[in-house]
This record gives structure tokens, C-alpha cells and sequence, in this order.
């Protein structure tokens, strides 16, 4: 199954980029390379996230453990290997290093630091050599040309689609970087640690002024294409509402975020986030985000009862006579009680009238969400009530075996592939 970066991500066509600027810093990533690339190249791809396949640094470490020697190969691989006092020695003799387009992802030596998975050596040791010898802060690349920079601060606090998981000393590193200038609007960090429950992101970014003007290159770049410092927290935000991080909203509106943010992804289209967390079940966040200023004049009674479903009740309850048209206004419903909520909630709006196999336009069924998550609990359960396990997705052609085979879970996709034949 291919990467749902490009899809979920949703790139939306804001501003025209320049060309020149995407080629000047795309970047593939992958971890697998030619065939007959050189060792090192070889170790550095599988020793950094890759977002294809985040079981790469198991294989680096095996690498490093047969050849020690590839630590001391390049500044590329110092920085990577986190070795603070050999990095130093060469850029002494080498000043031009820091700051030179090495390895197989044409990176300065700062991103294979801030990449890097390996868990080895000093790493905010290294972070300083650099910074001192002169590393860009802001440096960081186009993924595969979309317009949304991934930097050394992205690197370091991680995430994604498939949790890649934060560089072990993501705080410390971030802060470093930061405080040498880094611009802490960054789109991208934003993005990939929307999935993630936990909050360690935010006191470095929002310490530094994120959602604040500040400066920035990538901005410079960019043009109107990159999102507004405002618009990067506002979808902040409206994506903690969608999760239901009821901590991350309350984070967010102490710091001032407005709760009435419309934002910019088509995911969530034009909703606040007090809309957002209504319709997708989570009345904690919902009533944070009422409680400082959010409001709606577009919630209606089938809104309130999906919410109410979700929700498990908490919401305030469905109301009686379920509205005739719930399912046809949220033909979603079931793969978002997949994705978020619990198999009460898929009971729930069983019970209400919507079907096991229920999908929006994009075909993304409830089956699909649970095979992702792992969750073999949920989906036994979705085959035992009727879920079709050979349907498959729009963007991708995929069937739910292949998105659990997408997320690592290869018991689980294998036992559904069973169930197709």
C-alpha cells in the first residue's frame, strides 16, 4: 500500500511555488536505495525516518554493529552516529562541511543528526558542535516535493502517519535549535505529531512563538503556498477537536489559539474546532473549546446525534425519532468510530441505521480504520457483523488487509488476507 501522505496531508494549492524551488529541495527518502549503492549511503538511508519503512534503523544498528567503521565514514554519518568530539575534529579541518549536501538525501550533516533513530553517542552534543560550526538551523527539504518543509525541527520531534517516533532527546535537540533561530512555525512538525496523544511538542514550539510571526525561509520560499503562523496552530487545534486530545486543546487555548479557527485542511473543510469535536464525538474538548468563545450556528440535530454515538452518550444522548437522514449526512460515521472511538461506538450506530460497510467517497470502510490500528479485537468483530474485507479504498486500491500489511501489522493483514480468498 502506497504512503497516504500525499492524500491525508491533503497539499492544497495555496500559491504558485516556483519550479525551481521544488527541485532545488525535493527529496525521495526512502530507505531502500539502488542497487550497488555504496555502503555508507546504504547505512545513513536505513539509520534516519524514512516514512516508507520505520523498522529501517533495526537494520542500520545490525550495520553499524558489523561495521563500526561506517560512524567515522563522513560528517554524514558522524552526525548521525551522534560522534560530538570526531565531528568537531573534522570541521576543524573541514569547515566547509558543515554545511555541504552529503549522503543519499543531498542533506547538510545537521539532518542526518536530527533524523537520525539510531539512539547512539551524544546527540545534543553534536547538536552544538554543529550549531557552532555554523549549521542552518531552518534546514530541511521538500518530501517529495510537497509543499510543506520538512526541517531539522520536524525530524527531531518526529511522527507521522505510522507514529514514527520522536528522536530520543527530540526536547533538548528542538530547543537547541530553536534558540539558534529555527523558525517554530513548522508546518510539517505540526502535522505529523497531530496523531500523537502525547504534548511533548509544544512547550518548544510554543515557548519559541509559534503562531507568531516569525522568521523564516521556508516562508521566503514558499510564498503564499505555506500556511500562516495563525493557521498552523488554528489546524493545531482543530485536529487535537478531531482526536479528542482534550489536553492538547486546553495547551492550545491557554496559549491564546482562537476556537473559532476555520483553518485550511480538506480533511476537516471549514469547521471550528468546537464543531469539529461536536460532530466527531468528543464532548471534553468540545466544552474547553465552548467555554472559551467556540460556537456554531451550523450544529443541527443529526450533527449532535453522530456526535451523541460516537460519544457513547456523553454527548447528551441521540435524540428520540433518530433524523431520517443521519447516514446520508455522514456516510463517514463508521470508519471514524474505527479510527477514534471504541466498538460501543460502532454498536451504536448500528443501531441507528448505518451499515457495517458504510463509506464516503473515498471508500475508506470501518474495516479499513481498525485493520490499520492493529486492533484485532475490533476488526473480528466488524467481520463477525458483516464487514467485507475485500473491499478496497479509493486513493490506493487497497484492501483492509493491506493497510494492516501498510502499518506493520503483518499477523493481522495475513489473517485478513485469509478472509478474501
Amino acid at each position: 500500500m502506497p504512503d497516504r501522505a500525499s492524500n491525508e496531508q491533503g497539499v492544497i494549492e495555496r500559491g504558485v511555488i516556483e519550479r525551481d524551488v521544488i527541485e532545488r529541495w525535493s527529496r525521495e527518502m526512502d530507505a531502500r536505495g539502488p542497487a550497488g549503492e555504496n555502503p555508507v549511503d546504504g547505512f545513513l538511508r536505513t539509520a534516519c525516518l524514512s516514512y516508507t519503512e520505520p523498522a529501517a534503523a533495526g537494520r542500520a544498528a545490525d550495520l553499524l554493529s558489523a561495521d563500526p567503521a561506517l560512524a567515522t565514514a563522513t560528517a554524514g554519518t558522524l552526525a548521525a552516529c551522534a560522534e560530538a568530539d570526531l565531528l568537531a575534529e573534522l570541521l576543524d579541518r573541514d569547515r566547509a562541511a558543515v554545511s555541504r549536501e552529503t549522503g543519499p538525501h543531498r542533506w547538510p550533516p545537521l539532518l542526518y543528526l536530527c533524523y537520525s533513530r539510531l539512539g547512539v553517542g551524544d546527540p545534543v552534543a553534536t547538536m552544538r558542535v554543529l550549531l557552532a560550526a555554523g549549521a542552518d538551523p531552518n534546514a530541511g527539504f521538500l518530501w517529495r516535493g510537497q509543499p510543506s518543509p520538512f526541517t531539522a525541527v520536524t525530524g527531531v520531534l518526529g511522527g507521522g502517519e505510522r507514529d514514527e517516533p520522536p528522536h530520543p532527546d527530540a526536547v533538548p535537540l528542538a530547543g537547541l535549535l530553536l534558540d539558534a533561530g529555527a523558525d517554530p512555525n513548522d508546518n510539517q512538525a505540526f502535522y505529523n505529531r497531530q496523531f500523537r496523544a502525547d504534548n511533548d511538542h509544544l512547550p518548544p514550539l510554543l515557548g519559541h512563538g509559534a503562531g507568531r510571526p516569525a522568521p523564516s525561509p521556508w516562508r521566503d520560499r514558499l510564498g503564499a503556498s505555506y500556511p500562516s503562523p495563525e493557521e498552523m496552530v488554528g489546524e493545531h487545534l482543530r485536529s487535537a477537536a478531531a482526536h479528542g486530545f482534550t489536553e492538547r486543546v486546553r495547551i492550545l487555548l491557554e496559549h491564546g489559539v482562537d476556537p473559532n479557527t476555520r483553518g485550511y485542511h480538506p480533511v476537516l473543510g471549514d469547521q471550528t474546532a468546537y464543531e469539529v469535536a461536536v460532530r466527531n464525538g468528543h464532548p471534553e474538548a468540545a466544552a474547553l473549546l465552548e467555554q472559551a468563545g467556540g460556537w456554531s450556528d451550523r450544529l443541527d440535530e443529526v450533527d449532535r446525534a453522530i456526535g451523541a454515538a460516537l460519544a457513547g452518550g456523553r454527548g447528551g444522548g441521540a435524540p428520540a425519532g433518530h433524523p431520517a437522514d443521519l447516514v446520508d449526512r455522514r456516510p463517514d460515521a463508521m470508519r471514524l468510530a474505527a479510527e477514534q472511538h471504541d466498538r460501543g461506538a460502532l454498536e451504536r450506530l448500528l443501531a441507528l441505521g448505518f451499515d457495517v460497510n458504510a463509506a464516503a467517497a473515498d471508500r475508506r470502510t470501518a474495516l479499513h480504520e481498525a485493520a490499520l490500528r492493529g486492533d484485532q479485537a475490533m476488526v473480528t468483530w466488524l467481520i463477525e457483523h458483516g464487514a467485507d474485507p475485500t473491499l478496497r479504498d479509493r486513493d490506493f486500491g487497497a484492501t483492509p488487509a493491506g493497510w494492516a500489511a501498510y502499518a506493520g501489522h503483518q499477523e493481522l493483514a495475513a489473517w485478513l488476507e485469509a478472509r478474501t480468498r
